[in-house]
């Protein structure tokens, strides 16, 4: 599984011009399913992206993670961040995993930061968003399980 955390002082998804999810401070979280992911790599990137120290401490440092800084968390699929790029000038999918596995690989990372303590607003899976936010940093990294 592949999320991309970006840091945000806002973001909010938007589906047929109705907000699906918002949040202020924290992070927003584009996650993408490959064929060989499973429910234990679901809840392992759950942990690290609820645990991953992006958030800076009173020194300056990126020591806190998102629950230590009063964060929030959006989460939107993205099966593009499994696109393969490394040949010609259009993307290939194949590394990305069908819907039907997607989707419930999607929802149980979502499960899992739940069960960490976290609201998780999200987007609708396959849906076509808009997703609006204000980066702060810009921080963004790319975690993978």
């Amino acid at each position: 599984m592949i999320a991309l955390l970006q840091r945000v002082s806002q973001a909010s998804v938007t589906v047929d011009n109705k907000v699906t999810g918002e949040i202020g401070k924290g992070l927003l979280v584009f996650v993408a399913v490959e064929p060989t992911d499973c429910e234990a790599k679901a809840k392992r990137l759950a942990e690290r992206v609820a645990g991953y120290r992006v958030f800076e401490d009173e020194q300056g440092k990126m020591n806190l993670n998102v629950k230590q800084a009063a964060g929030e968390i959006l989460v939107v699929s993205q099966f593009t961040l499994a696109a393969d790029t490394t040949r010609g000038m259009r993307p290939s999918f194949t590394n990305a995993a069908p819907a039907e596995i997607s989707n419930g690989l999607y929802e149980s990372f979502c499960e899992n930061l739940r069960h960490l303590g976290f609201k998780v607003p999200t987007g609708i899976f396959g849906a076509d968003m808009k997703v609006s936010l204000l980066n702060d940093g810009p921080v963004t990294f790319r975690l993978t399980c």
